[in-house]
């Protein structure tokens, strides 16, 4: 799908199809009112007649005779101003209905709609993202491909002349932001058969060579000369060698202090010798979207030319049952040099997870952000909607909080408090790696917490939004949109 900025009178333009928005039973804003004239008055008619549902997100598509072919409007209900979330759902259906036009251009006229407290940059945001999460196809593995020919492939913008040159910045940059989170998807979205850690690093060294970064990939032979005790104790009972990957953007002076994302990267997640159930276990190839959410970050970010540094660092393996898999009682030493009874070798996440926290001290961060489909528990608190938000650290929790209702990919703030520490005690180690049934998202973070007392720190568990199950299921690509708002804000861009 491309974009582009149109600043000639809506009316002239030659189209296949004009976005129009529709409140209240009447069309809002001065291109929508020059078309309905320049027709003969023929989408106010359609309106009054009642051919147009005025529940938010109806659409209603009227052959024109004029440069536009079709209007298509587009309620937004009764509300005044209107919601983000209307807004969002009158996108979506723009979107849904011009896929079902012959190929051609649109004209959008939409972000002529009133939305409390925003302004035509977030309006024009929301538009191309709804239009690129409809284009987005994933039919690497399918012998035959939808090659229907149909849906309009081009949306144009029609802005004010004074408007134009931030309108292009604003497409432009939402351009990179969505196709760093097609790259998540496409990764989260790979069998695990392909996908697997030699995979990830594979990419990451694609991804340097076409975007001037810099890649270290470290073998197992490397991690375990420093330590890693604790990551290397997942990999063990897999045939496939584990990696860390660390890919680095430079976008500022060498002595600015980089933010470090860290991405979990387990390609496929069997539990290991605590073994998940058979049922909907193929989704366990999604148990790597924190590490593909990192890479997508780093490759909207080096798009954007942010002017900050970022590092990713990505630990990645297998979670095999093999004969030489971790058992339930084995303690072992982490990089830190902390010990760790591991009681279920299911909860491998914060133990690749731990050890590379502990490396990206090395660094000297401004701030670490882990990343990681962690824990069911999370799904539980908070379904599917928001991701989980765990920091000690008040200031990057609100930056965070802050870029995910910017770019609508919210997270919600869970409890870090010292009283759940005692819940992950063991008799025999410093710390065990479960702490049972209850909190046991706040647990996990708690795990996490205590290899990152030299930095600032705060972990995303995103294992209710990092993919959609069912019919439709797939990776969504979050959390891209908010660590891509957070660096942007960082930024200052």
């Amino acid at each position: 799908m491309q974009f582009s900025t149109k600043t000639s009178a809506p009316e002239r333009v030659k189209t296949a199809c004009v976005i129009v928005p529709v409140q209240g039973g009447k069309i809002l804003g001065a291109g929508g009112a020059a078309i309905d004239a320049a027709c003969g008055k023929k989408l106010g008619k359609a309106i009054t007649a009642g051919d147009l549902d005025k529940k938010a997100g109806a659409a209603l598509l009227l052959p024109l005779d004029g440069p536009a072919a079709r209007a298509l409007l587009v309620s937004a209900g009764d509300e005044s101003p209107i919601t983000e979330r209307t807004y969002r759902k009158m996108a979506a259906a723009a979107v849904r209905e011009l896929r079902q036009l012959p190929s051609g251009e649109a004209l959008s006229l939409l972000h002529e709609a009133p939305v409390a407290n925003r302004e035509l940059d977030w309006k024009l945001r929301c538009l191309v993202m709804a239009a690129r999460e409809a284009a987005y196809r994933f039919e690497a593995f399918k012998s035959k491909k939808d090659d229907s020919g149909r849906g309009v492939t081009a949306i144009q913008l029609s802005v004010a002349a004074a408007d134009a040159a931030a309108a292009n910045a604003v497409v432009e940059q939402t351009q990179a932001l969505c196709d760093g989170v097609d790259l998540a998807k496409d990764l989260g979205n790979t069998p695990p058969n392909v996908c697997t850690p030699s995979y990830l690093a594979d990419t990451a060294r694609a991804l340097a060579r076409t975007h001037k970064l810099k890649v270290d990939v470290l073998d197992a032979r490397k991690m375990e000369s420093l330590g890693m005790g604790a990551l290397l104790a997942v990999a063990k009972g897999s045939a496939q060698p584990p990696k860390l990957i660390t890919l680095t953007y430079q976008g500022a002076g060498a002595k600015a202090a980089p933010v470090v994302l860290v991405g979990k990267g387990v390609t496929f997640d069997t539990g290991g010798i605590s073994l998940k159930p058979a049922a909907d276990m193929d989704e366990m190839k999604y148990d790597m979207c924190g590490a593909a959410s990192v890479l997508g970050t780093l490759r909207a970010v080096a798009d954007m030319k942010l002017k900050l540094n970022v590092v990713g660092i990505i630990p990645t393996v297998e979670n095999m049952p093999g004969g030489t898999a971790s058992r339930p009682g084995d303690i072992v030493t982490s990089m830190s040099g902390q010990t760790i009874e591991i009681l279920n070798t299911d909860a491998e996440g914060r133990l690749i997870l731990c050890d590379a926290l502990t490396y990206a001290e090395r660094l000297k961060p401004a701030a670490v952000i882990d990343i990681a489909t962690l824990t069911g528990a999370c799904v539980i608190a908070l379904g599917a909607h928001h991701s989980g938000l765990f920091s000690s650290n008040d200031a990057l929790a609100d930056e965070l909080s802050r870029a995910g209702r910017e770019s609508g990919d919210p997270c919600w703030r869970m409890p870090l408090d010292d009283e759940y520490q005692d819940q992950i005690k063991s008799p025999f180690a410093d710390m065990a790696n479960v702490g049972g049934r209850a909190a046991g998202s706040v647990t996990a973070a708690c795990f996490l917490s205590r290899f990152t007392k030299k930095y600032a720190w705060a972990h995303l568990d995103i294992a209710g939004t990092a993919w959609r199950s069912g019919a439709n299921k797939g990776s969504s690509g979050r959390p891209v949109p908010l660590l891509a708002r957070f660096l942007i804000d960082r930024a200052g861009q």
